[in-house]
């Protein structure tokens, strides 16, 4: 019985338990205890990696109880008071030694537990003595179970008050052979690879995917330390990962099921980044338009921030955005979208209160101080043994290392900074050359995400990686290189002089107008964020309009149904339209009616606000017949009228300019000539 991480959220090492009710009846008490008796009964020697003896015998020591309370139940459907409370503490131990048997078979766990081995065998310890406690209140003589099974419980309750539960010798040995690796990363030497070989031998890991499940474990666990304000085991914690980070890049040579990790280390596929598929707007709250700290869902199945709607109801009693009258006004916490607001503000440097960890600090400011030497030296081993492996390997050994930089560069800002003052970048982009689809592929996602590493950008653009970048965003080997490689350009276009040297070459804006038409959404996605960032360059506008982008765009804005492609098409388009010429490419594609139809049905605010500035920046561009247009249309007004109360302060100004200029129009026509604005 190996078991997943708990999907209730509960922390390895924690417990959890409860009493039952005072008023729970005997039978009920006694099926419970013979069903976690059974649980825990269930789970077989094989299982235990560490403390393994101790482990071993308290599942047998749960067996032999489990015969008596299943004797206990047939003989005695009405126990007296003096049993109850004895069986009543026996659940609450039972509910805990479930729990820890859990954590001792818990998948990524083997590492952690085996450091915690000392506490580990003092649980066993506590627990056993427990059962005994619980035991000693119940009159044996008088309830009626059968002499050999009266025999067998106080067997275990002699062995129970006599057994030591302490470390077994061969997990000592192994923890102090991880210290001594440890100790090794802080003085700067490599660890001898047979020490590492016997350790993760020992514990049971026999694979890289193995491995990386001890990592991620490890890095979920800092992240919940975070959230503590002692983080007293954070310093641990990281040093312990980076043992393992270390043993996954030196110890395994096969990435084995290869397939299953690229999905796991893509970005589409993680729960950061299910935000590429969510409107941020959506974590607004309907009432007070801001970002939700404690979003909370109404028996409507509407979600609005709990001040706001608590607030709300001492006025009236109904559902805002319904208006249904709301009997029950229980609030049911909306934990998914909470963690998806965190985690949207946390990556976008966006300050709400509640999003930040108690004490102010974010995880990586956390990490960061508590981040040992340890830590720190390990990683600087492992960026110089993936170096090597890229600039001299094989091609299946640069295959490797490129995918190992890919996956330590994904989260950790620390993991970027140690690989590219490494030197990594020259390598991985001459390996761009190479036309296996796994290296290349590997190599861009592992460039995409070391070029969020601000010095890295300078790099790769010395090194001449704009034009391989641009290359593989034109022929790539497959959709997802290419898709990688227009989110480098999105992060070299944050530099200014990097915005002109893209558009300079001449095979850049095409390549993303390609993508745009040819890229599922994740495609479409990264090249038109990647347009919006070199349209802040001025020269770099005539050549979107060149590329064909306004046809392409049109068609999306038409046709897409994901509304925050609709929103991005439409903000390029804005762009677009400030000057002449993009109004002039725009207009003879029947864009107006469309926009004005968005305007009037879109529930982005951030779609209605680029549908204003493009009509607005239309109607300067585009003088009286445009203006004339938008004056006909009867539900016009009555949006931006909304849109003056309801949107950004950005928004309701340019809502008010068009207004403005719409009545300055109106009132300027001959009577009679135009129908009147409503």
């Amino acid at each position: 019985m190996i078991h997943k991480p708990n999907g209730s959220g509960r922390r390895t090492l924690t417990y959890p338990a409860v009493h039952p009710c005072e008023a729970i009846s005997p039978a009920t008490l006694l099926n419970s205890l013979i069903n976690l008796a059974q649980s825990i009964s269930d789970f077989k020697p094989e299982f235990f990696v560490i403390n393994n003896r101790n482990a071993r015998q308290s599942v047998r020591q749960i067996g032999i109880l489990q015969i008596f309370l299943s004797e206990l139940r047939n003989a005695h459907p009405d126990l007296p008071e003096s049993v109850l409370l004895g069986l009543s503490e026996l659940h609450l131990t039972f509910q805990k030694l479930q729990y820890l048997l859990e954590d001792c078979t818990r998948e990524g766990s083997r590492l952690w537990m085996l450091m915690n081995s000392e506490r580990v065998a003092t649980l066993f310890r506590v627990l056993t003595r427990s059962i005994s406690t619980a035991l000693d209140v119940v009159p044996f003589d008088t309830i009626g179970v059968s002499i050999e099974v009266k025999e067998y419980v106080e067997l275990v309750l002699k062995q129970a008050r006599k057994a030591r539960f302490e470390v077994e010798p061969a997990d000592k040995s192994t923890m102090n052979d991880v210290i001594s690796v440890l100790n090794r990363f802080e003085n700067g030497i490599v660890p001898d690879k047979s020490i590492l070989k016997r350790v993760l031998g020992y514990l049971g890991i026999k694979t890289w995917s193995e491995c990386n499940k001890e990592v991620k474990f490890l890095d979920s666990e800092i992240a919940l330390e975070c959230t503590n304000d002692e983080m007293r085991k954070l310093g641990f914690l990281t040093s312990l990962m980076s043992f393992m980070s270390y043993c996954r890049c030196v110890v395994f040579d096969v990435v084995d099921g290869n397939n299953e990790a690229t999905r796991q280390s893509n970005s589409r596929t993680t729960f950061s980044d299910l935000l590429n598929c969510v409107n941020s707007d959506d974590f607004r709250c309907p009432i007070s338009m801001e970002f939700m700290i404690d979003p909370v869902t109404l028996s409507t199945g509407q979600t609005y921030d709990r001040v706001s709607i608590m607030k709300w109801f001492k006025v009236k009693k109904t559902c805002p955005k319904t208006g249904q009258k709301v009997a029950n006004t229980e609030l049911v916490p909306n934990l998914v979208l909470r963690r998806l607001i965190h985690q949207y503000c946390s990556e976008n440097g966006i300050p709400v209160a509640g999003v930040s960890v108690p004490g102010s600090r974010n995880r990586d400011v956390a990490a960061a101080a508590a981040r040992t030497v340890v830590a720190e030296r390990a990683m600087r081993m492992v960026a110089s043994y993936l170096v090597g492996k890229v600039e001299v390997g094989t091609e299946e050994e640069k295959n490797r290392a490129a995918y190992e930089v890919r996956v330590l560069s994904k989260t950790s800002g620390f993991n970027r900074a140690c690989l590219v003052e490494s030197g990594m970048i020259p390598h991985l982009l001459r390996v761009l050359l190479l036309k296996n689809v796994s290296v290349q592929e590997n190599a861009i996602a592992a460039l995409l995400n070391l070029s969020k590493h601000l010095k890295s950008r300078g790099v790769i653009v010395e090194c001449g990686g704009v034009e391989l970048v641009v290359d593989v965003v034109n022929k790539g080997v497959n959709l997802q290189a290419r898709e990688h490689g227009a989110g480098v350009l999105i992060y070299l276009a944050l530099i200014e002089e990097y915005r002109r040297l893209i558009g300079e070459n001449p095979e850049a804006i095409p390549g993303l107008i390609e993508l745009i038409k040819e890229g599922n959404y994740y495609g479409k996605k990264t090249a038109l964020l990647a347009i919006f960032g070199l349209l802040l360059h001025p020269e770099n506008h005539c050549k979107v309009i060149a590329a064909g982008a306004v046809p392409v765009l049109v068609n999306l804005i038409k046709y897409c149904y994901r509304e925050d492609i609709v929103t991005d098409s439409l903000a390029i388009l804005a762009t677009l339209a400030e000057k002449a010429d993009g109004t002039v490419a725009i207009m003879p594609r029947g864009a107006l009616h469309l926009i004005m139809e968005i305007f009037n049905s879109s529930t982005s605010n951030a779609g209605k606000e680029y549908c204003v500035s493009l009509l607005l920046a239309l109607c300067i561009n585009g003088g009286a017949d445009v203006v004339a247009h938008l004056v006909k249309s009867p539900s016009l007004m009555g949006s931006l009228y909304s849109l003056l109360s309801e949107g950004t302060s950005r928004a309701s100004n340019k809502a008010s300019t068009l207004i403005r200029v719409l009545h300055d129009f109106y009132e300027s026509r001959p009577s009679g000539s135009i129908s009147p604005i409503l």
